[in-house]
């Protein structure tokens, strides 16, 4: 089920969009020269974006596969962006086919894709929506047919936070969501970070401030802030290569160049 919200003709092609240009660090093709030309400049920049998008796609991965072999089978992915496979409702009913997924953007673009790629299959819907406004989001018709509240829900929120001004609340905008789920559920939050990079990070706020969103780093104790309310699993926050990685543990200069963390954290 797909419920797009506005026309697909809005797509703004004149400014970067952060969905599109994460979308070339990954390698994709689902995104426009503006975005190419701003995301490259990133990379001139700072190199280590790439392996960092790459580290925080696997965190993803790594947590969804949590998510399922904890029992839960409801999940609402809030600015899921270019749809790159394999996608949650991908990783999540490969383990269990019932697992019901709603997804979330503000990006037109996505919505282009969604019937071909996220909503292709049964149990997954997708609709236009801001995080910055979280009520709406948990009072669309589409979360009504997919979510039940009064089962455990896990709340993906993927590296869409750093994109939210100071003065817009995230933490207000996690606390809605984490008051609206039932004991038991999970958030996974992941978070761009100045804590590493600083030198480089002032020349990709300006480019950043140029595209639709602009970029808000915070430091690790603000991340962590983020998940109040929720018990934190092991390991913790922390970067997202060190949560729960398959096999060894990365080495430590390789951990150095990821500038996001990210933690799952569960209701009780």
């Amino acid at each position: 089920m797909t419920d797009q919200g506005f026309p697909v003709d809005e797509i703004d092609t004149s400014r970067p969009h952060p969905a599109r240009m994460y979308d070339y660090y990954l390698g994709g093709w689902d995104n426009y020269e503006v975005d190419r030309e701003a995301a490259q400049r990133v990379i001139d920049v700072l190199p280590d974006i790439i392996p960092a998008a790459r580290a925080n796609r696997d965190f993803l991965h790594r947590s969804v596969r949590f998510l399922v072999e904890s029992g839960i089978r409801q999940i609402i992915d809030i600015g899921t962006g270019i749809p790159t496979s394999p996608n949650t409702h991908e990783m999540a009913q490969a383990l269990a086919p019932e697992v019901r997924v709603a997804y979330i953007d503000n990006d037109p673009i996505v919505a282009t894709h969604a019937g071909a790629r996220l909503t292709g299959a049964g149990n997954t819907g997708f609709f236009l929506g801001d995080v910055r406004q979280p009520r709406t989001i948990l009072d669309h018709p589409t979360i009504g047919k997919l979510i039940d509240f009064d089962e455990p829900v896990a709340v993906l929120l993927v590296a869409v936070l750093h994109f939210i001004k100071d003065e817009e609340d995230p933490a207000g905008i996690v606390a809605t969501l984490r008051d609206a789920l039932p004991a038991g559920s999970f958030l996974v939050l992941s978070h761009a970070t100045a804590d590493f990079h600083a030198s480089s990070l002032p020349e990709v706020f300006k480019i950043y401030d140029k595209a639709t969103a602009t970029l808000n780093t915070r430091p690790y104790a603000e991340v962590a802030a983020l998940f109040e309310g929720f018990d934190v699993v092991e390991p913790g926050v922390v970067q997202v290569p060190m949560w729960r990685p398959d096999g060894p543990d990365p080495e430590p200069a390789e951990v150095r160049r990821i500038g996001f963390y990210g933690g799952v954290g569960r209701k009780s």
